[in-house]
């Protein structure tokens, strides 16, 4: 069999006929490795299709439900869109001391409580540390099996030897196939054993949770095929200084994108939060300016978040723009409708604006709050807590409807607020009670209506 040497891209995946500093692609520089793949024969490159080929009508397909197997971490569940599908092949990325591995040891202890035979192969560690780590967490469930691996051919013979239901590869960038000469984590590496995981994972109906690394950007190293390849992708956040990690999916075949589940890392290991807006806003002291409570939807629930807001005077040659948690792009668009629309400039003030807990932010029903909280700290004036903001700015200054408005109104009320503001859109037959809801149309209405509470 003949083979041809390409150049793919560990960010983007492309491929390339010779080496060169950049790629074509995404523009990444020095991101080319070094490939040999085999060449297609004949009848591949034609075209042909083999005999063995059939074609099944859609009407003739027999839908099967999906066989899910419960961890028993509801927020790991939730993410993973109900449970673990038999079969399937879930990656899990994160930052060095997120919690990965804590909490995949966790899991395969919870399934193994149900008698289901569990494989732990980790290829950093050994089996006298995962030992460990199983003692802290008080976890002595007999059904664990461990393994130290580096080799994906001996995982495979072990998976067909032991055929456990779950297996967890922590992680795959250490992972090595024989078949190709590059190093462990590289392109063709991770995409060779990737494959062969995938592949027993299918033919034997065995569930697999690889860990990814991720890189200084924390994006998900190794070839973007990988994402592609997998069933399910998500991703553990571990804010710098919080002990809380959120759990977010980013893809996933059997379920919704963009759940959020929430943890606390302890002394035992990770622990569920089961009210995680608690966590996330800060009811203590007096009210000071610049921080406004709002609703964002993750997924299949509400979360209250704190948004926080600092505006000063310009200290340095042109104002700043800063967003954590947020986007600054659209910060600085929130700002020009504000002057064109308001009146109000701030072009000689620096703005800074942040999430509060660490959690990202990306849901366009939190424009009206990010302007609430720069304007209390312009005016240098507090918002009661009892009040709560929401709704989508469009670039004409009219407030736009966001999606489930009496679902987080009715979240609303179950954590004490009195008072919200949101879009006229949003107005319900039948109000919340308890509450009381001011309904505007424009960015303007909404101000006055601030003006009128600010302390």
């Amino acid at each position: 069999m003949k083979t041809k040497t390409v150049y793919v891209c560990n960010q983007c995946g492309a491929s390339h006929t010779k080496w060169q500093g950049q790629c074509s692609i995404c523009d990444e520089w020095n991101c080319l490795d070094e490939l040999t793949v085999e060449r297609k024969s004949a009848t591949a490159r034609s075209g042909i299709v083999p005999d063995t080929a059939n074609i099944t009508r859609l009407a003739e397909v027999q839908l099967q439900a999906t066989q899910r197997i419960q961890t028993e971490i509801q927020e790991l569940d939730r993410v993973l869109g109900g449970g673990l599908v038999e079969g399937s092949v879930i990656l899990i990325g994160g930052n060095p001391g997120a919690g990965k591995s804590s909490l995949l040891l966790q899991m395969i202890n919870e399934l193994a409580t149900k008698e289901l035979a569990c494989l732990y192969v980790s290829g950093e560690e050994s089996v006298q540390q995962i030992a460990g780590r199983a003692v802290r967490f008080g976890i002595s469930n007999q059904n664990i099996q461990l393994a130290s691996l580096t080799n994906v051919a001996e995982v495979v013979d072990l998976v067909n030897r032991e055929k456990p239901a779950v297996v967890v590869i922590d992680s795959i960038q250490v992972m090595y196939s024989e078949h190709s000469e590059s190093a462990p984590g590289s392109v063709s590496q991770v995409r060779d054993c990737a494959s062969q995981l995938i592949r027993i994972a299918k033919q034997t109906a065995t569930t697999f949770v690889l860990v990814g690394h991720v890189t200084k950007e924390g994006n998900l190293a190794g070839p973007k095929v990988l994402e592609h390849m997998i069933d399910c992708f998500v991703m553990l956040d571990s804010p710098v200084g919080s002990r809380f990690r959120t759990l977010r999916g980013v893809k996933n075949r059997f379920g919704a994108v963009n759940e959020l589940g929430v943890f606390a890392m302890t002394d035992k290991g990770l622990k569920e939060v089961t009210n995680p807006s608690a966590i996330f806003l800060e009811n203590t002291g007096d009210p000071a300016p610049g921080s406004v409570v709002t609703v964002t939807w993750e997924g299949t629930r509400p979360l209250l978040v704190e948004i926080q807001a600092l505006v000063d005077d310009v200290q340095g040659g042109y104002p700043r723009r800063v967003a954590v948690g947020l986007d600054a792009q659209r910060l600085a668009m929130l700002l020009a409708v504000m002057h064109r629309h308001c009146g109000i400039s701030i072009a000689d003030q620096d703005v800074f604006a942040n999430v509060t807990g660490g959690i990202r932010v990306i849901e366009t029903a939190v424009d009206l709050a990010t302007l609430v909280s720069v304007y209390s700290s312009f005016r240098n004036r507090p918002i009661p807590r009892d009040l709560v903001v929401f709704g989508e700015l469009g670039l004409t200054g009219e407030i736009r409807p966001v999606p489930n408005g009496q679902e987080r109104l009715r979240e609303v009320k179950k954590h004490g607020f009195t008072q919200a503001i949101v879009p006229v859109a949003n107005r319900a037959k039948r109000p919340v009670e308890g509450i009381e809801v001011a309904y505007v149309q424009s960015l303007s209405a909404a101000l006055d209506k601030i003006q009128e509470v600010l302390l």
